[in-house]
Formats: structure tokens, C-alpha cells, sequence
């Protein structure tokens, strides 16, 4: 009888034998885990003091529907926005910001009208005018040394507001409101917007405070006007 034929046992693999198998790539070393965005979105503005605020969260309460408010502790009056600065360019923004505020005096800030944006017809803003003297010209030259920087920057029209909230969807709009709040700004903010799907985050850059000495003339209000509708920003 023929005995089966034994068939040969797989041989162990050498040491050093390469596997078929491609290895995994390797992580680079220093590479962040999370993508971090190129240029930042920048705005100066006028903090609002938690003294105001509590009136316009008071107002807020009324509100209906698909609004969505904006946070007391973000609320501001945008002077000027930069959708997209290089990160090494913030230092030339903050020497900016000093130069021009170095010989301002404190901006004695009054609170006016509700309005809504782009128009009350179909609002996606509602709105506060603000009115201080000398502010119209403090926005004006900060775009223009912002030009001069070669950094971009808004071209509309400047609107002094403060935003109080955004429409998400259907919603009442509510009647006009006047407030006779006002507030002594002591400086200027380089923000930075970062944005989340919960709403933006306000990061402060940089803080420049108006070392002008007071004016002497009366800070009486200019006479009260209908609201005019401001153009959007952060």
C-alpha cells in the first residue's frame, strides 16, 4: 500500500521578511488636530456696559418667534469690520487703534430708536441707533489708516447700532422702541468673531483706551431722529 504523500509544512517567515501588507501612514509630527482658519475676522467697536445692556435684555424679553438675541455681555457698536486679516497683521491693527485713540477724549454714548434691517418690511436685524459726537469721524478714520495698511475693510455706509437680535425664521417684529439710556465709553476693542453653530464668539484682541482729555462743551443730545437702518455686521 503507498503511503499518502506528507505535503511539505509552511516555513516559519524569516527574520526581516517584508509583510504585503502597505503600513499605515504616519502622522506628521507638529501637525494640528484641528484646522485652524487662515485669517481672522476682525471688527473695532464700543463695548456696552452692563448698566445698558439690562434695559435692552428688558426689551429682548419680548421678543417672539424665530429671534435670536444677542447676548448682553457681546452687545457692541461696530465702527469697523475686516472679514479676513492675516493673523501677522493684528499687531499693525493694534498700533492703529493706539494712535487714534491716544488724543480722543471719552465718547459720551446716547441710546435712540429701534429700527430693523434691511427694512421693517423684511426684517433679518432688529436693532438700537446709537449717536455720539465725534464717533461718525472716529469710524471714518479707521478705515481709512485700515486702507492704508492694505488690509481690507467694509466700504458701506457707517450706522452707529447696536444689534439686539437676528431673525431665524418666521417671527412678529415688535413696535418701535426709544430708549434715553446713555454711557461714557472710555476706549475702543479689537474683536475678533469666531464663528460657532450656536451663534459667534467675540474674542478681544485688544483694548485702547481714549486718553484725550474731556471736552468742555455741553454733551447735550442732538434731537431725536427716526432710525435709520444700518448695515450688518458682527
Amino acid at each position: 500500500m503507498n503511503k499518502p504523500e506528507k505535503k511539505p509544512a509552511n516555513k516559519p517567515a524569516q527574520a526581516g521578511a517584508r509583510s504585503s501588507r502597505p503600513a499605515a501612514p504616519r502622522q506628521q509630527p507638529g501637525r494640528a488636530s484641528e484646522h485652524q482658519p487662515s485669517t481672522y475676522r476682525l471688527f473695532y467697536a464700543l463695548r456696552v456696559p452692563a448698566d445698558i445692556t439690562a434695559p435692552l435684555a428688558e426689551a429682548q424679553s419680548k421678543l417672539r418667534g424665530n429671534w435670536r438675541a444677542v447676548r448682553p455681555d457681546q452687545m457692541h457698536v461696530t465702527l469697523s469690520y475686516l472679514p479676513a486679516v492675516p493673523p501677522e497683521r493684528v499687531e499693525d491693527l493694534k498700533r492703529l487703534g493706539t494712535r487714534l485713540t491716544q488724543d480722543l477724549p471719552p465718547l459720551h454714548v446716547n441710546l435712540r430708536g429701534t429700527g430693523y434691517f434691511p427694512n421693517e418690511g423684511s426684517p433679518r436685524v432688529w436693532f438700537v441707533k446709537t449717536e455720539a459726537d465725534g464717533l461718525t469721524e472716529l469710524a471714518e478714520n479707521l478705515r481709512a489708516g485700515i486702507r492704508e495698511l492694505g488690509i481690507g475693510t467694509d466700504d458701506l455706509a457707517f450706522k452707529a447700532h447696536i444689534t439686539l437680535a437676528r431673525k431665524k425664521g418666521p417671527a412678529p417684529r415688535l413696535p418701535p422702541l426709544i430708549f434715553d439710556q446713555s454711557w461714557t465709553a472710555p476706549g475702543l476693542t479689537l474683536y475678533r468673531s469666531i464663528l460657532r453653530k450656536t451663534g459667534p464668539i467675540y474674542e478681544v484682541q485688544s483694548t485702547f483706551r481714549f486718553r484725550g482729555s474731556a471736552s468742555q462743551t455741553s454733551a447735550e443730545s442732538a434731537p431725536t431722529a427716526a432710525p435709520s437702518a444700518p448695515q450688518e455686521h458682527p
